[in-house]
């Protein structure tokens, strides 16, 4: 048989009396010798190119196939079972992430799921006066600071955005907390009304008592925590601290 790769040529020397059909027996014409030599390296450069359908097994520094699939199961590296596959997505310790989902943090029973040596938190500056219906999209911020003196009673309404409303946000079982800082000139006001995606919600303040007034010169906080306890049914808990 015509020897035309390199895995067709034999370990015993005395059966190789062929390259490519040209005849390198003993006694074979010297014009054959240069003939032969020029297909072996052609021979040698199909096989570097891999167009021979040769293979250089693992043992001789190879791989055994023909394809890098083939190639990576060879070698134990076969993506997505021996090695992770490549993701835009995935998340490196020195590098800043943005999340756009979601992400639950789990623990066990007996391990706290995440720790936070330090943290930051959005707020919306806002040289605004409170009054009338307020939005506030927990979506984009944990604090949200009105810097002009409140001009009324004010409604707060608590919503996922102006597209999500907080009930497709957030799971039941779920809670958020966030703060609203208004300030007060010299004739006060307070939140009179908390409204969860437009409906009402009484709201379950600190110490039993609800606002009935606002405190003059000052800067109110108010802090809402919002617990989902059913499909479109939430629980209030607020306090209200003054600052000045």
């Amino acid at each position: 048989m015509a020897k035309t790769k390199i895995s067709e040529y034999s370990s015993t020397a005395a059966s190789n009396t062929d390259i490519s059909n040209i005849n390198i027996a003993e006694g074979c014409s010297p014009a054959n010798v240069n003939n032969a030599i020029r297909s072996l390296m052609a021979q040698i450069k199909d096989l570097q190119a891999g167009t021979s359908g040769d293979t250089i097994p693992l043992t001789a520094g190879g791989t055994g196939a023909t394809s890098a699939a083939t190639a990576r199961t060879a070698l134990g590296l076969v993506v997505g079972t021996d090695v992770q596959a490549y993701d835009a997505n995935t998340v490196f310790d020195d590098v800043a992430t943005n999340f756009t989902a979601k992400q639950t943090f789990t623990g066990t029973s007996s391990v706290i799921s995440s720790k936070f040596i330090n943290g930051l938190e959005a707020i919306t500056l806002s040289a605004t006066a409170a009054t009338g219906t307020i939005n506030y999209d927990v979506t984009t911020q944990s604090v949200l600071y009105y810097t002009s003196n409140a001009s009324a009673n004010w409604t707060v309404n608590f919503r996922g955005s102006s597209g999500t409303s907080l009930n497709t946000a957030m799971a039941v079982g779920e809670a958020i907390t966030v703060v609203f800082l208004v300030t007060q000139g010299s004739t006060a006001y307070y939140n009179n009304v908390v409204q969860v995606d437009g409906t009402t919600v009484t709201a379950k303040y600190q110490g039993g008592v609800a606002p009935t007034s606002g405190n003059i010169n000052s800067v109110e906080s108010y802090s809402y925590v919002i617990v989902k306890t059913g499909s479109a049914a939430f629980t209030v808990f607020a306090a209200r601290v003054q600052f000045k």
